[in-house]
């Protein structure tokens, strides 16, 4: 009994037929939830790696129903090979950057941040597919396309599938957990003589994709309702040219026929014609008879499959045809003894499809007569196999594209291709898609994406163990394809080498330009100095100068100079209102040109990262020197990316969430569970959109909370409160200490704003803590302070006596600084075996 596989369920005929009728109604109820294609590439990634395993019971499963229809091992094991190959997540993310500009499309977001226009791709809708019968594949993998465009897919599959399609989708789908694939997917095991079902399957679809020929195309666009969008993947036509200089190379003939076998000609690529470049009728002959032989030694090392009764008939008459007019001087007639091949030589340049199965046509046709003989039929022209020197391939290429050909190849790999490629001419992602917009005023200055203020998708972090920073190395296995490298500044460990492709760099880059005008910058009024630190591999000063590209904001790269007064000075001479750097870097350029800066009051906005501002110091930046605006320009690391954002309703040590290029677990401090809320916890983030290091729930070394309730600026992205590092919270004198602690006592204390430095050290007499402040303060009265407000710190000392405890105040270059970044070192531990 013919079954049908529905949103997740088998069901009958009688089931399918009813449903049928109601088609029109539940679609749009799918569609109002947005489907992430992320989602579709995650489940499609599993996949393919179910496939390649030659004992999974789905690999065989396929397996099975390919033999059935009478498809060889070799033909069934290479069939589910590319399948796979073509489900790889490398391959999917490829075709979504390279058709639709990003692997996160369907985000409604700014393309130019001085104008508060939102464009995004959408799906079309309802994708009605109506799939070849000699593509086993073509159908499912078009549905993979209609599911990473986000449209609901009706698909009939062909009468001589043998549910291959069927099977294949519903394997895709149990791979999605989230159930937002199958909620997308129908497939319908009909014939095309029940015309009732086609016309129920096609008439409520906004757009349908059909394979087939001149008759199966007039009988779907009758079906096409007002507006509907029909994407004809008709049949095409493709053919070999040689010149002169190439048509005697052995290599070139082989190659040429080996496309002829691949595939008995069944693909629209596989060559029907081979043209020559000349009009001389000995010359093409003689070809002929040469490629006879070249194709009689290529087709026994081919697995090649025999024509049914229909496919003879029409190689008979077609042949029988030539043979008649071999009389009249117009053909010669070369077939194989044992009939496996034939090469039929034609005087006259028409293109004319062959009867396939290894039957290929050769023909002149001189350059200068190449547009006038094929635009007639460019309609149909899909792939030219050329072989010729590098002048005649260029010009040759031009004259074959004002033809109408979509693609240039070289004999032997005509049916090969690269991912991303254009099909037939077109993306079929745009094809599948439409492209959106949104016109919106002021209210969305500071908001680079519509979809942040509506209902967030996050994703489910993916499976596999937590790693941590010291095993980061684990992410750098497998291919590199990775071409830009920083190295982190170590203010949290070893330097780790960390790895991006140009699509990262950039898509990350994106993300802390959205970041950056959500906190408060204007890329039309800010004229922006980029005051952190560069050079030896660390990431900080040119990730900035990339993130103020992407918003075309004006930029002053000065970086962060050792002469802090001119840098005060240059700030002055250029009109510079907004900085962007290190608070510790900062705050020396406001120490020690605080003159000119006093009396410039110029300075509107400061945006930070690498470390924290404390509240006494943002004070005296507003008081002293007209500073507005205090704000994290980003939370990010070198190793993971930009990971939060603030707004002007966060808090100083508050975050949004990077949704779209980050998933966040907040992880309990004793085991790999969530943290109860309000619970503080391990951050863990997984950077699924990475492809030149693929980072999977990276235990970045801080901590935090999550904060629960809506945010005053509108935003659904989840936030998160940082409370520190691992590294503040240290052991010594049989206490657990953090660093935290000692600054919110000196805050408290002395209103102090400057940096806090705790020196860790060990010797014969025992463990000792260093407390380096800035020059100002009495060491005997900070250390009484200290500990009169820190009671931990107070029992090790005083009470027990095993820590003995000093204050110093020192220059800030006495400060030690991570060598790269320029980072304060908050803890600095010298004793010789941690505890």
């Amino acid at each position: 009994m013919t079954q049908h596989y529905w949103q997740g369920e088998l069901i009958t005929d009688t089931e399918a037929a009813l449903r049928l009728d109601a088609l029109e109604d539940w679609v749009p109820r799918v569609l109002v939830e947005p489907l992430n294609p992320l989602v579709v590439i995650a489940a499609c990634d599993r996949l393919s790696g179910v496939l390649t395993d030659q004992d999974h019971a789905v690999r065989t499963g396929l397996a099975s129903r390919l033999a059935e229809l009478g498809i060889s091992d070799h033909e069934v094991s290479q069939t589910l090979s590319d399948i796979a190959a073509a489900l790889q997540r490398k391959s999917l993310e490829r075709k979504l950057v390279r058709e639709l500009g990003g692997v996160t499309p369907q985000r409604l977001a700014r393309f130019d941040f001085r104008a508060t226009v939102f464009e995004a791709w959408a799906p079309v809708g309802l994708l009605a597919h109506v799939a070849p019968g000699n593509a086993p594949a073509a159908g499912a993998l078009s549905v993979v396309e209609g599911l990473l465009t986000g449209n609901v897919n009706i698909i009939k599959a062909s009468g001589g599938d043998g549910q291959v399609t069927q099977d294949l989708l519903a394997a895709l789908a149990a791979q999605d957990p989230t159930g937002a694939i199958a909620a997308r997917l129908i497939v319908l095991n009909f014939s095309s003589s029940r015309t009732e079902w086609l016309a129920k399957m096609c008439e409520p679809a906004d757009a349908i994709a059909v394979w087939g020929g001149e008759e199966a195309l007039t009988g779907i666009t009758n079906l096409l309702r007002p507006g509907a969008r029909l994407v004809d993947w008709g049949p095409k036509l493709s053919f070999g040219y040689l010149t002169a200089d190439t048509w005697s190379d052995e290599d070139t003939l082989v190659n040429l026929a080996q496309d002829v076998c691949r595939l008995d000609q069944q693909a629209c690529s596989s060559p029907q014609v081979i043209y020559l470049d000349t009009e001389d009728t000995a010359e093409l002959f003689s070809f002929a008879e040469r490629f006879a032989a070249v194709l009689a030694g290529v087709v026994p090392k081919t697995e090649i499959r025999e024509p049914g009764l229909q496919e003879w008939a029409e190689i008979s008459n077609t042949v029988l045809v030539a043979q008649q007019e071999q009389h009249l001087g117009l053909t010669k007639v070369l077939i194989a003894p044992d009939g496996s091949w034939r090469v039929l030589a034609d005087t006259r340049s028409a293109l004319q499809a062959s009867p396939l199965y290894r039957t290929i046509w050769v023909k002149p046709l001189p350059r200068e007569k190449i547009v006038a003989t094929l635009r007639p039929m460019r309609r149909y022209l899909q792939t030219t196999g050329l072989a010729a020197s590098r002048p005649d391939t260029a010009v040759l290429s031009r004259a074959f594209f004002a033809a109408g050909v979509q693609r240039i190849t070289l004999p032997g790999e005509m049916l090969g291709g690269y991912d991303g490629e254009p099909h037939d001419g077109v993306y079929a992602l745009q094809r599948y898609s439409r492209r959106i917009d949104a016109q919106l005023d002021e209210r969305f200055a500071a908001d680079a994406s519509l979809d942040d203020l509506a209902a967030v998708a996050v994703l489910p972090p993916p499976p596999g163990a937590v790693t941590s920073k010291d095993d980061f190395d684990s992410f750098q296995d497998g291919p590199n394809v990775a071409e830009v490298f920083f190295r982190s500044g170590g203010s949290t460990g070893a330097p780790k080498l960390s790895m991006f492709s140009w699509a990262d760099y950039h898509e990350h880059m994106r993300s802390g330009a959205e970041g950056l005008l959500a906190a408060g910058f204007d890329p039309r009024t800010d004229r922006s100095m980029n005051l952190f630190f560069g050079g030896r591999l660390y990431g900080g000063f040119s990730s900035f100068f990339s993130v103020l590209e992407t918003l075309e904001a004006v930029q002053f790269p000065m970086a962060a100079q050792d002469d802090h007064a001119a840098v005060a000075e240059s700030i002055v001479a250029n009109g510079v209102n907004t900085l962007l750097g290190m608070p510790s870097y900062l705050l020396r350029v406001f120490t020690e040109g605080a003159e000119v800066l006093r009396r410039y009051r110029g300075v509107r906005k400061i945006f930070y990262g690498g470390e924290h501002l404390a509240a006494g110091q943002e004070r005296w930046l507003r008081e002293e020197f007209g500073v507005e605006l205090i704000r994290s320009g980003a939370y990010g690391s070198v190793d993971a990316g930009p990971l939060g954002y603030q707004c002007p309703h966060s808090g100083p040590r508050v975050h949004h969430l990077f949704t779209d290029v980050q998933t966040l677990e907040i992880l309990a401090m004793d085991a790999d569970r969530p943290a109860a809320p309000g619970e503080t916890g391990r951050l863990v983030f997984s950077s699924y959109t990475r492809r030149g290091q693929r980072l999977d729930r990276y235990e970045i070394g801080d901590l935090g909370r999550w904060i629960e309730g809506g945010c005053g600026c509108g935003r659904r992205t989840p936030r998160f409160e940082l409370l520190g590092r691992f590294g503040d919270i240290f052991r010594i004198g049989s206490y657990f200490m953090n660093y935290q602690r000692f600054v919110t006592t000196a805050q408290d204390a002395f209103d102090y704003a400057g940096d806090v430095q705790v020196v860790l050290d060990s010797s014969d007499r025992g463990e000792s803590l260093l407390l380096r402040l800035q020059q100002g303060l009495v060491p005997d009265d900070a250390e009484r302070a200290f500990l009169a407000g820190y009671g931990d710190l107070a029992d090790a000392v005083e009470r027990e006596r095993v820590l003995s405890f000093a204050v110093e105040t020192v220059p800030p270059e006495r400060f030690e600084r991570t060598a790269a970044s320029g980072k304060l070192r908050s803890v600095v531990d010298r004793r010789v075996r941690n505890v």
